[in-house]
């Protein structure tokens, strides 16, 4: 399946793995990108150093494409902007901010540059400023979001602007990819699916709990203070509403978040740590390689396109 986006990335399959935030690591970015996708590594909040040397561990992986994503929120931003740059790699996603101040850098290297937006204003702004791709994110999706559902946003942006769009949020399995591309994207980006893997290596509890995930099981948090995050309903959720409705201020709020995600992640605390799913966790329910993940969407979305 050749579109502007395989082209662009050198890859097989427009499939790119959402770049999320330490569930996203070496192991997994490989494993997406030997598997014919276009794997990610999810700097976070991490340093520039562990960025490279997952970098690293990539590269003695596998020779196949595969890029980073630069949170541009992180204190480390700036030094994981310079580490990307000197490895050259194929391709930065960027979220939760503007990249233009990367821009040039990025591109005198020939790095291939594909943000996040949430609206078509940033869609536009980032076509301007020399974006080779953008990312159309619908509020279905895991962790930082915004408003616009993905059926709504998707059309618009690929309405507005020139360069290619790739559909994400709430997107699984083969029928969502299809629908993304009847919508006007050129490739899908997908998370959630990829977090129960076999290659990812984030705690088996956090698996479980998007394994086991209901329909209505997602939550959004931080709605108030302008920060919106989707995650599994837990004991910390409930209690995160509830002083969210009481008018508790922003750093009491993020107070109760602090180091979630990691603690969900790493020590595998689905209780009280952040388990950033999307809404389309209800629709997982078994364990697959990467490998598996991406050929079955792949045959599933081909034979529903050639309908």
């Amino acid at each position: 399946m050749k579109t502007r986006v395989t082209e662009l990335l050198g890859i097989e399959k427009p499939i790119i793995q959402g770049g999320m935030a330490w569930v996203a690591e070496s192991h997994l970015a490989a494993a997406v990108s030997k598997a014919g996708g276009f794997g990610i590594i999810g700097a976070g909040n991490a340093p520039g150093d562990l960025v490279r040397k997952y970098i690293h561990e990539v590269r003695e992986m596998t020779d196949r494409p595969f890029g980073v994503n630069v949170m541009l929120m992180s204190p480390f931003a700036d030094e994981v902007a310079q580490v990307v740059t000197e490895e050259k790699i194929a391709a930065v996603t960027t979220g939760a901010g503007n990249p233009e101040k990367y821009m040039e850098q990025w591109k005198a290297v020939n790095i291939k540059v594909i943000p996040v937006v949430a609206s078509v204003a940033l869609a536009k702004r980032m076509q301007r400023c020399g974006a080779d791709a953008v990312v159309a994110e619908g509020t279905e999706s895991g962790g930082h979001i915004g408003q616009a559902t993905t059926m709504t946003l998707v059309p618009q942006v690929v309405d507005a602007v020139d360069i290619p769009v790739i559909g994400a949020g709430g997107i699984a399995d083969g029928r969502g990819m299809a629908a993304a591309f009847m919508l006007g994207a050129e490739a899908v980006q997908i998370g959630t699916r990829f977090v129960v893997s076999d290659e990812c290596t984030v705690h088996e509890k956090y698996k479980e709990r998007i394994l086991k995930a209901k329909d209505i099981d997602s939550e959004v948090t931080g709605r108030s203070h302008g920060h919106p995050v989707r995650g599994l309903r837990n004991k910390m959720t409930r209690e995160y509403l509830k002083k969210e409705a009481e008018g508790a201020t922003f750093e009491e709020l993020e107070n109760m978040t602090l180091g979630g995600l990691r603690r969900a992640v790493v020590e595998g605390d689905t209780d009280t740590g952040s388990v950033l799913a999307g809404q389309i966790a209800g629709m997982i329910h078994k364990r697959q390689s990467c490998q598996e993940i991406i050929d079955e969407i792949m045959a599933e979305a081909e034979k529903l396109m050639k309908l």
